[in-house]
């Protein structure tokens, strides 16, 4: 991501975003995430899959992105909440012998890639923003094998 010079002053009504335009590879089972990885492309690379826990949803605009970099073999590549009051809302296109578009369910607050049904081979992409409060919008692009199903539920108590 290039720079910006200004001169003169600058004005914010929403407040400043801050993070990192660097790449992070993760390779152990759990990752904690948190205002650090605002920006980041987060490549999920562990064939026996991870378990990402998003930071408490407060509104901050904060942008978190995955890539399924190495297609997961055994359990599952999972983004989940941190709480039982956060949900997710939004979609996921989900690729396999046949193709569908899943919306969330009311109470979302978990997205699971299987690497058949629900996605996670390599190529899948997630992003994730930290809207409000207790809300997080989702956009996935999921690549799987097989008659393809929803990669949400509601699993985080």
């Amino acid at each position: 991501m290039g720079s910006t010079t200004f001169s003169g002053p600058v004005t914010s009504k929403a407040g400043f975003i801050t993070g990192t335009d660097a790449n992070t590879t993760v390779t152990a089972a759990t990752l904690t995430v948190d205002s650090t990885y605002n920006g980041q492309i987060i490549n999920l690379s562990l064939a026996a899959g991870i378990t990402a826990t998003l930071p408490a949803a407060t509104g901050t605009n904060a942008m978190y992105r995955f890539v399924i970099a190495t297609s997961v073999t055994s359990n599952s590549y999972k983004i989940q909440v941190a709480n039982a009051t956060d949900v997710m809302v939004g979609t996921a296109s989900v690729a396999g012998t046949t193709g569908t578009v899943f919306g969330t369910l009311p109470a979302s607050d978990t997205l699971t890639m299987n690497g058949t049904t629900t996605g996670g081979l390599a190529g899948s992409y997630v992003e994730i923003m930290d809207v409000a409060a207790g809300e997080f919008i989702v956009r996935a692009n999921l690549l799987g094998s097989g008659t393809v199903a929803t990669p949400f539920s509601a699993a985080v108590s």
